[in-house]
C-alpha cells in the first residue's frame, strides 16, 4: 500500500489539513493587508495611534488565528504519522510472530529491528511535515495568486513564470534524494544486524581470536552507513541553497518591476506595490517550505519502498481451523506425502509417510543434516507443509484450531528458552490458565529440580538472567520438563534433549521423559542408542528422506546404512 493510500485513508484528517490550508491562506491576506494599511495611514496619511488602533488589535487576533491554524495543520499531521507508524508497526508484528521460525530465516535480527524501529519511524516526516506542507503549498499560493492578480496583474505574471523552477527542481532532486534514501536505509539495516550479531557472539569471538576482524567488519559498515547518511545530507543542503536562490531571484524581479513602476513611471500607487512585496514572498515561502518537506517526503518514500518490499515478501504459514481436539488424549498422527523446504537451493524434506498411534514411543534418528529437528518442527506445526497432508486423529490439520493443538503439545528443544524473571514464572510458563504455587513445586519436583532448588537460597524464586543466563544447560531442561509436567500434554516432541549433559543429569532427565510418557505420545530425536532401542517405532532419515520405518530389530536386519550407524554409536558408547 502506498503512503497517499494511507493517508487517505484518514479522509477526516485530511479534510482538517486542506480546511487549516483554506483558513491560513485567507488569514495570510488578511495580515498582508492591515500591515500595509498600517504603515500607508502611519507614514502616509499621518494618522494618528487611535486611528489605527482597530487594526492593531485585528492584526494582532490575526497574528493569533495563523499561529493557531499552524499549530493544528502540523498537530493534525503528526497524529496521521503516528497512526500510520502503530498500523504498520503492528503488520509487522504480526508477519514476524504468525511464523517466528520463518522469519528467524529471512535476514538477521538486528535488521528486522532496524525495520520496525528505524525504517518504520523514517515515514512519520511524509505524515507530519510533507503532507501538511504539499496541501499548504497547493491551497495557499493558489489564493495568493488569485488576490495578487486582481491587484497587480504584472506581477502575477512574473510568479507564474518564475514558480515553476521550484517544482521542476523539486522533482529532478527528489528522486535522487530517493534513492539514496533507500541505500541509507539498506546500510543502516546492515549495520544494526551485524552488530547485534557480533554482540551475542561476542564470547565466540574472543574465544577463537576473531574480535578485531569483527571488529574492521563493524567499522566498515559504520562507514559505509555514515557515507550514505552524509549522502542525504549533501543533497538537502544543496536542495535549500537551490530553492533560496530561485525564490531570492524571483522575489527581486518582482521588486525591481514594482520599483520602476512606482518611482519611474509612477503608474503604480504605494498601497498596492507594497501589498504585493508583502504576498510575494509569502508565496515563494510556501514554495520553499515545500521544497524542504519534499526532500523529507522522498526519504519517507524510499522508506516506504522498503516496508512494502518486506511486507509483500511471499509468506508461507501453517493452516488451521476451528475445530476441537478431544483434551488430554493422545491423537493419532499421520503425514501422507509430506514435504518442507526452506527455501530454493535450501535443505528440503520431501515425500514423508508415517503412522504414529497413541502412547507410541517415537524415534527419529539419522545423521547431522538429515532432516530430523525438521521433521520435529513439521510435526509441531511450527512449519508449514509445501506439499501432502498432515493428519490429526484422521481430520486435516487445517481444520484443526491451532491453540486447540498446542494446549495439547510440549515440544523441549536442545536449549529452551528461559526468560529473565523468577524460575516459578518461568515453569508457570507450561500452563496457559493461572498455576497454583503448589502445582509449580510438584511439577519442580516431577522434573527433578528439588536438589537444586534445595541448594538456591531463593528457592523458586531465584532470579534467572535473560535466555537462562546463570543456570547450567542441564537445569534449563529440567525447567523445561517441569513446564510439561504442568501442562500434562498429550503429545510431547524432544529435539536431542540430553545432548551435552552428564551422565547424572542425563540420568535424571530420562527418569522423568520416562514418567511424561506414560501419559502421551512422545517423539523424540534420538541419539543414544538405549532411547533407540526401547521406541515402538524408528523413522531413519537420510539427505531429507524417510529411508525406513521399524523396530530396531527389523531396522538391523534390513537396513544396512541403520546397522553402520548403530555400529558407530556402540562403539562411541563403548
Amino acid at each position: 500500500m502506498s503512503l497517499k493510500e494511507l493517508a487517505f485513508e484518514q479522509r477526516g484528517k485530511v479534510i482538517l489539513l486542506i480546511m487549516m490550508a483554506v483558513l491560513s491562506g485567507a488569514v495570510i491576506v488578511a495580515q498582508g493587508y492591515l500591515i500595509v494599511s498600517i504603515v500607508d495611514q502611519v507614514f502616509l496619511q499621518e494618522a494618528t495611534f487611535t486611528d489605527i488602533a482597530p487594526f492593531l488589535y485585528t492584526l494582532l487576533a490575526i497574528l493569533f488565528a495563523r499561529a493557531a491554524f499552524h499549530f493544528l495543520s502540523g498537530r493534525t499531521g503528526v497524529k496521521m504519522a503516528a497512526k500510520v507508524k502503530g498500523d504498520l508497526r503492528k503488520s509487522l508484528l504480526q508477519r514476524y510472530s504468525r511464523n517466528p521460525l520463518q522469519a528467524s530465516l529471512r535476514g538477521q535480527s538486528g535488521q528486522k529491528v532496524s525495520v520496525l524501529m528505524d525504517t518504520v519511524d523514517e515515514i512519520d516526516s511524509y505524515f507530519s511535515s510533507y503532507m501538511p506542507q504539499l496541501i499548504q503549498a497547493t491551497i495557499i499560493p493558489i489564493i495568493l495568486l488569485i488576490v495578487i492578480s486582481t491587484q497587480h496583474i504584472a506581477t502575477a505574471i512574473i510568479i507564474l513564470i518564475t514558480a515553476p523552477f521550484i517544482p521542476i527542481y523539486m522533482i529532478v532532486i527528489g528522486f535522487k534524494t530517493k534513492d539514496k534514501s533507500e541505500e541509507q536505509l539498506d546500510k543502516m539495516a546492515a549495520f544494526s544486524g551485524t552488530f547485534l550479531d557480533t554482540l551475542q557472539g561476542i564470547t565466540t569471538l574472543k574465544l577463537f581470536g576473531r574480535a578485531r576482524q569483527q571488529k574492521e567488519a563493524i567499522k566498515k559498515s559504520s562507514l559505509e552507513f555514515r557515507e550514505a547518511t552524509m549522502q542525504v545530507l549533501k543533497i538537502a543542503f544543496n536542495n535549500s541553497l537551490a530553492l533560496e536562490f530561485i525564490s531570492m531571484l524571483s522575489m527581486g524581479l518582482i521588486a525591481m518591476e514594482l520599483a520602476i513602476r512606482l518611482i519611474i513611471y509612477q503608474n503604480i500607487d504605494f498601497f498596492t506595490a507594497f501589498f504585493m512585496l508583502v504576498l510575494a514572498p509569502e508565496f515563494y515561502t510556501k514554495l520553499k517550505d515545500l521544497g524542504s518537506a519534499f526532500h523529507t517526503g522522498r526519504g519517507s518514500m524510499g522508506a516506504a519502498k522498503k516496508l512494502e518490499k518486506e511486507l509483500s515478501e511471499e509468506e508461507t504459514k501453517v493452516d488451521w481451523g476451528e475445530t476441537n481436539l478431544e483434551k488430554n488424549t493422545p491423537p493419532s498422527i499421520e503425514l501422507k506425502a509430506a514435504s518442507f523446504s526452506y527455501g530454493s537451493s535450501k535443505f528440503t524434506l520431501k515425500n514423508i509417510n508415517i503412522n504414529m498411534q497413541p502412547y507410541e514411543q517415537i524415534a527419529i534418528v539419522g545423521k547431522t543434516g538429515a532432516g530430523k529437528s525438521t521433521l520435529l518442527l513439521m510435526l509441531a506445526g511450527l512449519v508449514p507443509l509445501s506439499e501432502g497432508q498432515m493428519l490429526i486423529n484422521g481430520r486435516e490439520r487445517s481444520t484443526i484450531r491451532e491453540q486447540a493443538w498446542f494446549d495439547q503439545l510440549s515440544y523441549i528443544s536442545q536449549h529452551p528458552y528461559l526468560f529473565s524473571g523468577i524460575m516459578a514464572e518461568n515453569i508457570a510458563i507450561g500452563r496457559t490458565e493461572k498455576a497454583t504455587r503448589s502445582e509449580i513445586e510438584q511439577a519442580a519436583e516431577k522434573a527433578g529440580l528439588l536438589p537444586l532448588i534445595a541448594t538456591l537460597e531463593h528457592g523458586l524464586d531465584t532470579p534467572i538472567g535473560e535466555a537462562g543466563r546463570g543456570i547450567s544447560g542441564g537445569e534449563k531442561q529440567r525447567i523445561a520438563l517441569a513446564r510439561a509436567f504442568l501442562k500434562n500434554p498429550s503429545v510431547i516432541l524432544f529435539d536431542e534433549p540430553t545432548t551435552g549433559l552428564d551422565l547424572e543429569t542425563e540420568q535424571i532427565l530420562q527418569a522423568a521423559m520416562m514418567e511424561l510418557a506414560k501419559t502421551a505420545t512422545v517423539i523424540t530425536v534420538a541419539h543414544r542408542l538405549h532411547t533407540i532401542k526401547n521406541a515402538d517405532k524408528i523413522l531413519f532419515l537420510e539427505q531429507g528422506e524417510l529411508l525406513a520405518t521399524g523396530t530396531h530389530d527389523e531396522l538391523i536386519a534390513s537396513v544396512p546404512a541403520y546397522r553402520e550407524m548403530v555400529s558407530i554409536q556402540q562403539g562411541r558408547d563403548e
